[in-house]
């Protein structure tokens, strides 16, 4: 169930949280960035938590773009595995996620970026309402066929850079339906974020499941 939904009938509404993991260098950031413009277009008040080892730097990058009010911000510095932080002890995740609301108190949506993927990352279900997974063309349209678990059992699948396809010598549409197949049914969309091609699908689809205004 949604973090959106009650606990009780007094209890105060809380901001869904949605994970977005992949392989490094897949485009989380890329994709960050065009979910900001239009996440707020439709009205959404929105706050975005980012991942990395050892750094802050897609923190700073999203800071810098001036997509987002830089202190609705948040980095978190992992350490080591990169998994730790996000399913095995998501407690800096959930921290920065709960002063993000503090401080925000309108917050309805928290984006949190993984840092250092690969396709055995996982989002636990303490920190998340939601998660996607995002892979590229680029990594090989085997990608689907290796059955990693962020493949396998994220929300929704996102195919990235799209354009990269006939350049690469990858066969896109046989790749989305091998990534549909082994998916079970579950979302698959195909992004090219670098023209924010695909972003408006992946927001209609947050709208529907998560923030459920459709």
């Amino acid at each position: 169930m949604s973090r959106l939904a009650l606990t009780r009938a007094d209890a105060p509404m809380t901001a869904a949280r949605v994970g977005i993991g992949g392989p490094v260098g897949s485009g989380k950031t890329a994709l960050v960035e065009r979910l900001i413009p239009a996440l707020q277009a439709r009205g959404i008040d929105i706050a975005v938590i980012t991942n990395d080892l050892v750094t802050a730097e897609d923190a700073e990058r999203v800071r810098r773009s001036g997509l987002i009010d830089p202190a609705r911000v948040s980095a978190v510095e992992a350490g080591a595995c990169p998994h730790t932080v996000i399913r095995e002890d998501p407690t800096l995740n959930i921290e920065a996620a709960d002063e993000l609301e503090r401080r925000f108190p309108g917050v309805e949506l928290i984006l949190l970026e993984s840092g250092g993927d690969n396709l055995a990352s996982t989002f636990s279900r303490d920190l998340t309402d939601f998660w996607m997974f995002v892979i590229d063309v680029a990594g090989g349209d085997d990608i689907p066929r290796k059955r990693g678990p962020g493949v396998i059992r994220a929300d929704l699948l996102v195919i990235n850079k799209i354009d990269l396809a006939p350049h690469v010598g990858v066969d896109l549409a046989r790749m989305r339906r091998e990534a549909a197949e082994v998916r079970g049914g579950r979302p698959v969309l195909l992004t090219n974020c670098r023209r924010g091609e695909g972003i408006d699908a992946i927001v209609d689809l947050l709208e529907r499941e998560v923030l459920f205004r459709k």
